[in-house]
């Protein structure tokens, strides 16, 4: 058993949608999209008896006192026996350690072993959301519709009376300070933490195969937008935008509707909404729930720490920086 650097992307992305709800988030796409957006990214295969066994996206980022660490989200774990685990955190933490890395950030997908493991592992606070919602678009539209709540068909119904146009954005500088408007609107009325609009710029100007603006338009005026992408077996609904304004006309239901039939046109058997939570996004959990009822949950998101010095002095600069 051996890991190494794997430079194939057809082998690196095959592994990976061989993975019922594929991950876009460990696609060779999304790791060429964080290089764009400045991080170091290193791809690795374990091959055991010549064969690949597992492979892994790790983003390398900055922390403050020049201390950096690894993230990879979503890994698929439950493709790996404690032997392939283990043997595959030791040699991340060589990498680490040339990497001048103090920890690994990740969001397993399913259990993962820990008997007899060698280094601390840290509960931290959930970079992917722990808990999403997912639709089998594999069915008949007719079924996909039959399992929405009532209310909720009922919107989708009332929206295709109103005179909206749904796009697929395909020229993104004229439209995309229209959908930063929205999304700065989002923020402040949902709560959502944004990343900085360059950000989502490069994101949605990286591939249009893999990542597609999707809006609707009333009196050519942008109402609401979502940024899907397309990967494996599933679509997933990345970020989303409303406008305050003509919530009378249910556009977002407008709008994931036909996002969902695109979807499954495309050939994609899953639909993801990407995270919901009662607490946190109340409104929002509500809206996605109204689509179905197959909640998938996730362990949430852990460090595996490598150097407990500075991981110790990162948590405390991080508190620290919760007063200000």
């Amino acid at each position: 058993m051996k890991i190494v650097k794997i430079k194939d992307k057809n082998k690196y992305n095959n592994f990976i949608k061989q993975q019922k709800h594929s991950q876009f988030l460990q696609s060779w796409e999304w790791g060429e999209f964080q290089k764009d957006v400045g991080n170091k990214v290193l791809r690795f295969a374990i091959e055991n008896n010549g064969k690949i066994a597992f492979v892994i996206s790790l983003i390398k980022k900055s922390l403050p006192l020049g201390m950096n660490y690894f993230y990879s989200p979503r890994i698929g774990v439950k493709h790996l026996n404690e032997e392939i685990f283990i043997f595959l955190f030791k040699e991340i933490k060589k990498i680490t350690k040339k990497e001048k890395c103090i920890f690994l950030r990740f969001d397993p997908r399913s259990k993962f072993p820990i008997s007899n493991f060698q280094f601390p592992i840290s509960k931290t606070i959930d970079v992917q959301p722990s808990r999403t919602l997912i639709l089998d678009i594999s069915k008949p539209e007719e079924e996909i519709l039959k399992q929405m709540h009532q209310k909720t068909r009922y919107n989708i119904r009332l929206a295709a009376k109103k005179d909206i146009d749904v796009r697929v954005i395909k020229d993104i500088d004229k439209y995309f300070e229209e959908f930063w408007q929205l999304m700065a609107q989002t923020e402040n009325r949902d709560g959502f933490r944004l990343h900085d609009k360059n950000y989502y710029l490069k994101m949605l100007k990286f591939n249009n195969k893999f990542i597609k603006l999707i809006a609707v338009f009333y009196q050519d005026k942008m109402l609401c937008a979502n940024i899907v992408s397309f990967f494996g077996d599933m679509a997933t609904y990345v970020h989303g935008a409303s406008s305050n304004e003509n919530r009378n006309l249910m556009a977002p239901y407008a709008l994931q509707w036909h996002t969902i039939k695109l979807s499954k046109a495309y050939g994609f058997k899953y639909y993801d909404f990407n995270g919901i939570d009662e607490q946190k996004w109340p409104g929002v959990t509500k809206f996605k729930k109204g689509f179905g009822e197959k909640e998938v949950g996730y362990l949430g998101t852990y460090d595996l720490v490598f150097d407990s010095c500075k991981y110790n002095l990162y948590k405390l600069l991080r508190k620290i920086r919760r007063f200000f």
